[in-house]
């Protein structure tokens, strides 16, 4: 991997680089202090990660970020600041990650290896694909199996919030999501999330094939479904894998919710 770190105070620069080259094996090709000069180099050159602080000159951390959200090919970014307010902004744009200053060595030492781990997953494909190799699954569902949440090799990942951490997760983690108000709650194996978007937005992130909007206020992985419980006139109630909790299906969505589990 390929790496540019954007930070305009020299000691916290160096700093980065030098736990960047003691956590890992990505190459840090270039230490800019300025966001007009960091899309000039990306002009020129490409990289697979980008720690960006927020507070540079001429272009500030956000707003270059929604810049490099627009490329084709685009490089993971970690946000590197010493705010935390900035921290839902930094979940809209789909960061990698976000880490407060001053820094953690045991904090940046796993987010690296999360970011290994993950360029590993998303580009473990390339070689196969190349020498005409590329694997195919069988997605055919068995009679009454909700259709399947993962691509052929590699999960699918979403961001999703917590403080002010960012947390990379594989949807297929996810068991549903509830609206309250003005955000929603997403609950995973991994804990509880709350999310600073509508449920339809969330809902638009996530594989349309493995999760289903049951409920004006709920929506739920069906890879996830462990018990289909008749209910009050003739709506269901949902019961998950290692949850307690209960999901249901409004009555206007009895039909469709037949039809994809095949009841």
């Amino acid at each position: 991997m390929r790496a540019l770190i954007v930070e305009d105070e020299i000691p916290a620069s160096e700093e980065l680089n030098y736990l960047i080259q003691e956590h890992s094996e990505i190459e840090v090709a270039a230490c800019l202090e300025d966001g007009l000069d960091v899309l000039k180099f990306l002009q020129e050159q490409e990289v697979d990660v980008i720690f960006l602080d927020i507070n540079i000159p001429s272009l500030d951390g956000m707003m270059l970020a929604h810049h490099i959200g627009k490329f084709a090919s685009k490089p993971y970014i970690v946000f590197t600041t010493a705010y935390k307010e900035h921290a839902a902004e930094a979940f809209e744009l789909e960061a990698f990650d976000y880490i407060l200053k001053p820094y953690d060595e045991k904090r940046i030492a796993a987010m690296l290896l999360k970011l290994e781990n993950a360029f590993k997953r998303d580009h473990a494909g390339e070689g196969l694909v190349e020498h005409g190799q590329a694997q195919v699954t069988d997605d055919t569902s068995v009679q009454g199996s909700p259709p399947k949440a993962s691509v052929a090799g590699s999960g699918i990942r979403i961001n999703l919030l917590r403080n002010e951490n960012i947390i990379v997760t594989d949807t297929a983690d996810i068991y549903y999501a509830e609206a309250q108000e003005k955000v929603t709650k997403v609950y995973t194996k991994n804990g509880e999330f709350t999310m600073p978007v509508s449920i339809s937005d969330f809902h638009g992130r996530l594989p349309q094939e493995s999760f289903f909007r049951c409920h004006r206020s709920y929506l739920v992985n069906l890879s996830q479904i462990r018990e289909i419980v008749p209910w009050f006139n003739n709506t269901y109630l949902l019961r998950l894998r290692d949850l307690e909790a209960e999901v249901p299906v409004s009555r206007g969505k009895v039909k469709e919710f037949r039809q994809l589990m095949r009841i």
